[in-house]
């Protein structure tokens, strides 16, 4: 069934974050309960607790525009990180932190994270990881799972637009994605397997609720997913995105690539017995090698450079990019193959600093002071070459002066 005429396939956000301290530049292992109290007291709902003291949670309003999403999540993302700085804290955005030790993390004190840590202890205590989760509605009438199905092919490209945790614990892991070989531990993430519609999809979820694996269809924690509680089509694969510029600009081609599948369902290529393994030797790839990546082909063609892949799909979606005036965020994707994604400053700059005779630690403060700066300030932090001297950590809330 196609969409109804006008609809808008509205979107929203949901972003993770961390919480450091400015001197040592280290995950803040306690947070006082007064930081999400002031949160919810100016932000409400938007502001949410996750699995760890640690980190934050940023749920955005529905959005129907590009621009309203940008402006929406530059002012909400500000107003935490200056709460923060209240709390003497400081945000940023990674998958993974450049300096946090793992084992000195806690849990949030909730039902849902305590039972959580119980079931799956150090691979939950391990889970120091932060990703951005996109939902796009579906019309109703649209099976999502089947839409789901269509959309697989393109996750590898989205997970390499967003990497941003070349890090884990002061080591360069080789990586452009470790958040997401580190979250292969948990069970059920990662591509899921192909079902024949909802129906099928449900069956699936009553019978792992039956034997005790799950509650409910929110414990599928895969790369993509009917969401629960709403009619959307929830995108999970990406590593949250420490400029807003991109987190927004993959929100809107995802938005697209949506519309694209539901307007011509034609469009997806055919699935066979081999498609699931190849998107995830893909998924691999980016893991590894982020927008450097080459793509194995569904169809056993030759392989194909991840930026090709990428501008192909640009290409692909450009009449639903129109009609859902999304050009502005397509734009931010056409810099980001050029420019490179946070994973690759944050690679750059500490080899720089290393090579201007910093020891690992100061290398890896450098890099969080960016970190900090580029999710306050976004691409006007700089990109992948940034300029020698520190970037600006905010020390104050320089909205309000």
């Amino acid at each position: 069934m196609a969409a109804p005429e006008g609809f808008a396939f509205t979107f929203g956000l949901e972003e993770e974050f961390f919480l450091a301290h400015p001197k040592s530049r280290s995950l803040a292992t306690r947070v006082p309960a007064s930081m999400l109290r002031a949160c919810r007291r100016r932000f409400g709902d938007a502001v949410a607790p996750e699995l760890l003291r640690s980190q934050v949670e940023l749920v955005s309003p529905v959005f129907g525009a590009h621009a309203e999403a940008l402006e929406t999540m530059t002012r909400l993302r500000r107003g935490i990180a200056d709460i923060a700085i209240e709390k003497d804290l400081r945000l940023f955005a990674a998958g993974t932190p450049p300096i946090a030790a793992w084992g000195e993390q806690s849990e949030t004190p909730r039902a849902r994270y305590r039972g959580l840590m119980d079931m799956f202890q150090i691979v939950g205590r391990r889970n120091v990881l932060c990703g951005l989760h996109v939902h796009v509605a579906v019309p109703a009438g649209v099976d999502r799972v089947q839409l789901m199905n269509r959309v697989m092919p393109w996750l590898p490209a989205f997970l390499a637009l967003s990497t941003s945790s070349p890090i884990w614990n002061r080591d360069p892991t080789g990586l452009m994605s470790y958040r997401q070989a580190a979250y292969d531990e948990w069970p059920r993430t990662g591509i899921p397997d192909h079902f024949k519609d909802e129906a099928e999809y449900a069956r699936f979820v009553e019978l792992l609720a039956a034997g005790g694996a799950v509650k409910d269809g929110s414990f599928l924690w895969w790369a993509i997913r009917p969401a629960l509680r709403y009619p959307t089509l929830e995108l999970r694969i990406c590593d949250v995105c420490t400029r807003v510029e991109d987190a927004v600009a993959i929100a809107s081609l995802y938005r697209c690539l949506v519309s694209r599948m539901v307007r011509d369902p034609g469009a997806a290529p055919a699935w066979t017995p081999f498609t699931r393994r190849l998107i995830d030797e893909n998924r691999w790839r980016a893991k590894r090698y982020g927008l450097d990546a080459q793509f194995l082909t569904l169809d056993g063609k030759p392989p194909v450079a991840c930026r090709d892949a990428v501008r192909a799909l640009l290409d692909e979606v450009a009449e639903d990019a129109a009609r859902l005036d999304c050009a502005p965020g397509l734009d931010r994707i056409r810099r980001l193959l050029v420019e490179g994604t946070s994973a690759h400053v944050q690679i750059k700059l500490f080899e720089r600093r290393r090579a201007q005779g910093d020891s690992v630690t100061q290398a890896m403060q450098y890099v969080v002071d960016w970190l900090i700066a580029a999710t306050y300030n976004g691409a006007a932090a700089g990109s992948a070459t940034p300029t020698a001297q520190p970037p600006a950590v905010p020390q104050s809330n320089p909205v309000s002066k």
